[in-house]
């Protein structure tokens, strides 16, 4: 066997979609900085070493199927997908716009059907492979004025469960990493429903999402949930959940056991 195969045979390949900024780009720096061979899928192009970029919007079928076949046609392999693309619009559930939620939903959801859709048939042929999906505490404590994006990280949840049984027996992993308030860019590029203006809901938006904002910017560094990804990604085993963070385990846990009523009580008085 060459030297060269047997180099081959030791790399490791992660796709990230959305690596172009805050979780995203920090955790493909740290793959890249462990050594991994880095495919990061943005929209915009990620300018850093050793981060193979590639422009796609994951919404667009055809821009996946290309940018996974130009993976695969040179890495010849695919061992980690990183779903991580996703974004909010903030506001109330009476003047959010169609057209504001099914976009919401085509990135934060379909986009990571449309890759993990192109990315099955390659790990189902290499007889291995991890999907780890960048989800949120959102998708069990219901956020209000956030409740569209806590829906589509709802779904993500449930349709990556799902998958976990479906690929089981042909050896790919399927876990969501749920994370909490962590300090990244995501804050500043938030949309904001301007339908709320002069209505009911204004005040008590604008204060929500003063409050929501305050406890990102003084969240987590995105750093923690790069490590806690590449300790995934080097799992022989995944949970089907993780979360972030041990406030937010400890919250994860209460939900179990506590009235359902009195956990939406409590996040109703932070936030609205």
């Amino acid at each position: 066997m060459s030297k060269k195969t047997n180099l081959n045979s030791l790399k490791k390949v992660v796709v990230i979609t959305g690596a172009s900024s805050g979780i995203g780009f920090t955790t493909a720096k740290y793959f890249a900085n462990k050594n991994w061979v880095v495919y990061g899928l943005a929209r915009r192009e990620i300018k850093e070493e050793n981060i193979n970029s590639i422009s796609c919007d994951v919404t667009d079928k055809n821009q996946v199927k290309n940018a996974i076949e130009q993976i695969y046609k040179k890495e010849k392999q695919i061992d980690v997908l990183i779903n991580n693309a996703g974004f909010g619009i903030s506001g109330s559930v009476e003047n959010q716009k169609l057209e504001e939620i099914e976009k919401m939903f085509k990135v934060n959801f379909l986009g990571a059907v449309n890759v993990t859709q192109e990315v099955l048939p390659i790990m189902r042929k290499q007889a291995n492979g991890k999907i780890i999906n960048t989800s949120s505490v959102a998708s069990i404590f219901p956020i209000p004025f956030q409740s569209f994006y806590s829906a589509t990280k709802a779904s993500l949840d449930i349709w990556a469960k799902a998958l976990r049984m479906e690929v089981k027996k042909q050896n790919i992993k399927v876990c969501n990493l749920l994370v909490g308030d962590t300090k990244t860019g995501f804050t500043a590029v938030r949309e904001k429903n301007l339908a709320d203006k002069n209505t009911i809901y204004e005040e008590v938006v604008e204060k929500s999402i003063a409050k929501m904002e305050h406890d990102e910017q003084n969240g987590k560094d995105p750093i923690t949930v790069a490590k806690l990804m590449f300790k995934l990604a080097n799992k022989n085993k995944l949970p089907a959940t993780k979360t972030v963070g041990f406030t937010y385990k400890l919250l994860v846990f209460l939900q179990k056991i506590l009235p359902q009523s009195f956990m939406l009580w409590v996040v109703g008085k932070m936030y609205s």
